[in-house]
Order: structure tokens, then sequence, then C-alpha cells
């Protein structure tokens, strides 16, 4: 029995399945992974603490499948995508804590790159936005930070890397400097159309050539392990993806218009818009989501902040739930919402609005408002936020999507997901896998080292758990969607 297993390195903690040639999961394990907060805003990782997370992750699946040198195909990885790691080329050690996407600490940074007319550059030839989120400002705050490290960045003594390539250089034995295109495109450093690091980029940032990776595809043998602790060597790395992209993949978007929304802490949702990348014009950005063999493929990605953080408010904030999977049957409780609508910007609103100073509000209480009122107005919140992500792509791409594939915890949640049926007028698919980050990541792997044939085999192995298809009466869900745009401009 021939195996792939996936590493999903992500923000708080590190989850290894082992997957079978017919697409079975043979193991999973997941470890946590400490979050650091030295000072408000900032958010970092002890990179040593993440591969150790990854090997004892790795070992303990491995183990238990009973996967090893003979009937291991190759690794695949799959990771937070813009967090950060800088660390010596020859000792292999961090230079200092990674720097987590979610870390604002280069916000003045980007407002000063904005105030030289910088934003049109980077908008331009990256697709992204010029924000903080994103890796290249976070390695300019390091090398401006770090006594010497900008001299010995450009001696070539510093690597820089998203967690794939630091993990890539561990499970290389430090023989490999590599990330692929879907990473290297949330760097602020990659030209979009050219797929490969841009001069004129980082020379705006101040970051040298010198450090940063080479940039390949996502699914080919890159390098084997080696040195490993409790890992067999020799054993391909054959497939990377940022985590968004690779879950695009594990739902088998493949074609142009084919649409998946993750639900965890916040909701993603990323569009195939094909071979030729296209300039957002409300308010979402364009990225790579995978290039295979000489096929490059495209995204549009919107983000709404708060999905299911929402639900976690309603347990642990105001004590509404004891559990999380308690909102459904409570608000299964009443028919409707009561006129009660959530707009849950607890840290501000995301794509397409862009209103950082956005907060939180629960509008249209009335006397007769109970719990049940409000946890069913918290899922439509989620369902309105990423039905407004949806509208914003059918503009950007002049297409609608056919339906929409889902993953993610809250995805397990039926009621939201008629809603989303309901508010978009799409069919929602739920696969028969929902954690499809990594498994995406396996796929890639797959291909990479030659398990699977080709992007229609792994379709050919995917299946389908549920579809729920729009019930609602179509003047009822544009009356929930016009109070919900009456109180979007209040929050």
């Amino acid at each position: 029995m021939k195996l792939v297993a996936a590493i999903d390195q992500g923000t708080t903690g590190t989850t290894v399945i082992v997957l079978d040639s017919a697409m079975k999961l043979r193991a999973r394990v997941t470890r946590e992974v400490p979050q650091i907060y030295p000072r408000p805003g900032w958010v970092e990782h002890d990179p040593e603490v993440i591969w150790q997370t990854v090997l004892s992750a790795l070992a303990e699946a491995l183990h238990e499948c009973g996967a090893g040198r003979r009937n291991l195909v190759a690794f695949g990885i799959t990771n937070q995508r813009e967090t950060t790691v800088l660390w010596d080329r020859q000792s292999g050690r961090p230079v200092h804590q990674a720097i987590v996407w979610q870390d604002r600490r280069t916000a003045d940074l980007c407002d000063r790159l904005k105030a030289e007319g910088k934003e049109a550059l980077f908008r331009e030839r990256t697709g992204l936005l010029l924000d903080p989120y994103f890796s290249g400002t976070k390695i300019r705050w390091l090398l401006d930070e770090i006594p010497g490290l900008r001299a010995r960045a450009a001696r070539g003594e510093v690597a820089f890397g998203t967690i794939d390539s630091w993990l890539v250089h561990r499970l290389s034995g430090g023989r490999a400097h590599v990330t692929d295109v879907s990473n290297a495109s949330r760097t602020l450093l990659l030209d979009l159309a050219r797929l490969g690091w841009d001069d004129e980029l980082c020379a705006a940032l101040q970051v040298p050539r010198e450090m940063l990776p080479d940039v390949c595809s996502s699914a080919e043998v890159y390098t084997e392990t080696r040195g490993a602790t409790g890992i067999p060597d020799g054993v391909p790395v054959a497939g990377i993806a940022g985590d968004q992209q690779a879950a695009l993949f594990g739902q088998v978007c493949l074609e142009a218009g084919e649409t998946k929304c993750t639900y965890g802490t916040g909701a993603f949702i990323l569009m195939n818009i094909g071979e030729k990348p296209v300039a957002s014009r409300h308010g979402l950005i364009t990225t790579v989501a995978w290039r295979i063999g000489g096929q490059v493929r495209y995204a549009l990605e919107g983000s709404a902040f708060v999905a299911g953080a929402a639900v976690q408010w309603l347990r642990d904030g105001l004590g509404v739930i004891e559990r999380a999977s308690d909102i459904e049957a409570l608000a299964r409780q009443v028919p409707d919402s009561g006129g009660v609508v959530v707009v849950p910007a607890f840290t501000g609103l995301g794509a397409p609005h862009w209103r950082p100073a956005a907060r939180g509000l629960v509008t249209g209480l009335t006397r007769g408002s109970t719990r049940a009122h409000l946890a069913r107005a918290t899922l439509e919140a989620i369902a309105l936020q990423v039905h407004d992500l949806i509208e914003a792509m059918a503009g950007d791409a002049g297409r609608r999507a056919s339906s929409l594939k889902v993953d993610g915890g809250a995805s397990a949640n039926d009621l939201l997901m008629q809603m989303q049926a309901d508010l978009s007028d799409l069919e929602i698919v739920r696969p028969a896998m929902i954690e499809t980050t990594a498994l995406g990541a396996a796929l890639l792997a797959g291909l990479g080292a030659g398990l699977w044939s080709s992007a229609d085999e792994v379709r050919g192995l995917w299946n389908e758990e549920a579809r729920f298809r729009p019930a609602m009466p179509r003047t009822e869900a544009q009356a929930l969607i016009d109070r919900w745009r009456l109180a979007l401009p209040r929050a």
C-alpha cells in the first residue's frame, strides 16, 4: 500500500495526515503551537518549536499507520502563508522569532511606502494590498531592527522563508532553500505575471535578492529527507502550497469559476480564475493558486476576519452556549432572527469592505429577542459576509460561481450551510473529508512523486458528502441582505 503524508502547519497547530492511494485517511495527529505576544499587535512563533511539533506529529502519524521508507511515497507541506522566518545559512538557526501573518508591527512602514507613492506599484505587480499582513514588510523590519543583519543578508549568510521553506530546509538537512509559487505570491516581492522575484519590488522594500528561496512549482520533487529525527531518510518532499490554495486544490476546484470557502476562525473564499491574473476592482486580492508542470492557475481571494470566532464570542464572551457545536440547535429554536442583526466586526471588516476601524454591532433587539435569535443572527452574519465576497468575486471575474464547495470546522453546521445556500442563491457542496487543506498538500505531493498521474485522476478520488440547495424565497433572502447592508455602515 503506497502512502503519502501531508504536514499542515497552521497558526495554532500542526496537523499531519497520512493517505493511501485511494485517498483513504490512514492517520491524523495534531500538536498545538504556542502563541507569543511581545507587545499589543505583535504576534510571534518560535520556529524551533514549530519544527519540534512537526517532528513529533510526523513520527506518531507514521508509526500509527506503519509508514516507512518502503511504502511512503512523498511528503507534502501546506502552511500559514505570510509568516516570516529568517535563519543563518551556516548554523541553520533562526535569527529571530517568526513574525506571524497576524502581526501589525509594520503598519507605519506600510503607511510610509504609501506616502512615497509605492502602493500602485505593489498592487499592479503583485496583486496584493500594501499591508502588514504580507511577508515583505516583515523581512524589512527584521533587517532594519537586528544589528548587522542587513549586511549579513547581502553577503548571502541569511535565508528568508515562509514556513514551507523553513520546514523543507530542516527536512532536507539544510540542503534545500525553496518555496512554491503560491507562497511566493504572498510576499509582496513576486511579479504575479512573470512568477519570479522582482528587482524593483525588492529595492522598494530593501530586501536583498541573496536571501530569497528558489521559486518552484507546487508539485515536484524538491529534495529528499535527511537527518530528521524519527523520519526515514530518502523520502521525496514533492508538494507545497499555502493553506488556502491547498484547500482550493483539495476541493478539486481545477477549472475557472470553481470556488471554495473555508470556514475557520475567519472565512476564506477563493475562486479559480484560470491561466491569467485578474486585477480586482472590488476589494479582493489576486494570488497564484498553483503551478503544476507548465500550467499555472490564478485565484481571486477574499477573507472575512470573523466567522467561527463569532461563535466563540457567544460561547466565551457572553456564555450564550457551552460548546461551539451547541449553536445550531439553539438557532433552530426560532424560525428566523426576529429582526436581530449581528455585524461581527471585532477586528474591523475585511474584504470587500476594508474598514479596519469598524467594530462589532448588534442591532434590532426588542423585548422579545432571545438567546436563540442572537444565535441565529450570528450564523446569518457569517453567511452574509461570505455572500458579500461571492458578489465581489462575480464582479471581478465576470461570472458567478456555479456552486460553492465548503470545508473547515463550521462547514459541519447544516443550518449555516443552508443559510449560505439561501442567501447566496448557490448550491453548497460539502466533501466527505472537510480537512481539505492537508488533503490538498497530500494530493500535490502524490502528483509530484507520481503516485497519481494527473489532476483528472485526483478529481475522480474526491467524494461529496452533502449538498444544500436554495430553499428560501428570494424576496425573503433579499430582505435579510438589505437589513445587513443597512447595519454595516453603523459598525
